[in-house]
């Protein structure tokens, strides 16, 4: 069995767990595959890694089973984008902070490890966002080939700017003018991120949905919209910077705001693994802290 493994910095009470867990993939004779990026940072902390292959993230080509992402929810979104259509199977290690994705504590890895060598575990697939843009008729590439993401698009004001005014279109037909901060269209994964700050609505991961929230609209009717993901999404931005910022997941960069941007559903998805004891309902209530009224 062939385990890539992608992650970030860590702190030092996590060092033991992520050891043992080296040792115990290395115990088993799995052949372990790491990012260079981590590769440099466990051998700065005194990490034993036992691994033999590494690749550089985005750009090679690795043949693991699976991959185990060491972090945060921020780490699984970046593990997504070394996988790409691969559709490699990931297990979200939490050594982070809040982890809705990440749900795998410290102390549970090498259980966690034992539940997939026995092949106990299923996976759960996540929509993804596809991302094109224009300029002027002619395709520009604002994410450097990474044009996908598992949580959502932002389309935004710059810092300094006031609001920006954003022309939606669903299927070719107009849908809305927003005067707003912004737009964020959130898959369902999504729905506990950046949308549920600005006012989303949660939903169950499994629903083939988009949700597109507006960022303090100046129009208050404005109210979320539910749709689904086999429509295609157009948007049109006018700021009087003649710019904005256009984001995916943890990326982003400013643009011109005479950029037409085109949102769908990506023809691949992310392969969640999710252990026998995981329960997205269980996440919501420890993540939100549902219950915990002196009234239950």
């Amino acid at each position: 069995m062939k385990i890539a493994i992608n992650g970030r910095n860590f702190k030092d009470e996590i060092k033991p767990f992520v050891q043992l867990m080296f040792d115990f993939l290395a115990q088993k004779g799995v052949e372990i595959q790491i990012s260079e990026i981590y590769q440099q940072f466990l051998t700065e902390v005194g990490v034993n890694h036992h691994a033999t292959q590494f690749y550089t993230s985005q750009e090679n080509l690795f043949d693991a089973n699976v991959i185990l992402s060491l972090g945060g929810d921020g780490t699984l979104l970046d593990t997504v984008t070394h996988v790409t259509k691969r559709e490699t199977p990931i297990l979200g290690i939490n050594t982070g902070r809040l982890g809705f994705l990440a749900t795998v504590s410290p102390d549970k890895i090498n259980e966690s490890l034992e539940e997939i060598f026995a092949e106990r575990y299923t996976l759960d697939p996540r929509t993804l966002v596809s991302v094109e843009t224009r300029l002027n008729n002619e395709p520009i590439d604002v994410f450097n080939g990474i044009n996908f993401g598992l949580n959502e698009l932002g389309i935004m004001k710059t810092d300094t700017s006031s609001m920006i005014m954003l022309k939606a279109y669903l299927n070719g037909e107009f849908l809305n003018t927003y005067w707003a901060d912004g737009l964020i269209i959130a898959t369902a994964t999504g729905s506990t991120g950046y949308n549920l700050s600005v006012g989303g609505p949660l939903v169950m991961p499994s629903s083939d949905i988009f949700v597109i929230s507006p960022m303090s609209p100046h129009n208050l009717n404005v109210r979320p919209l539910v749709v689904s993901t086999d429509v295609i999404l157009d948007f049109e931005v006018e700021s009087r910077s003649n710019s904005c910022l256009i984001s995916l997941d943890a990326r982003s960069k400013v643009i011109d705001s005479n950029v037409k941007i085109r949102m769908k559903r990506e023809a691949f998805k992310a392969n969640i693994i999710k252990l026998s004891d995981s329960n997205f309902l269980n996440t919501l209530r420890s993540k939100l802290n549902w219950g915990f009224d002196t009234r239950n």
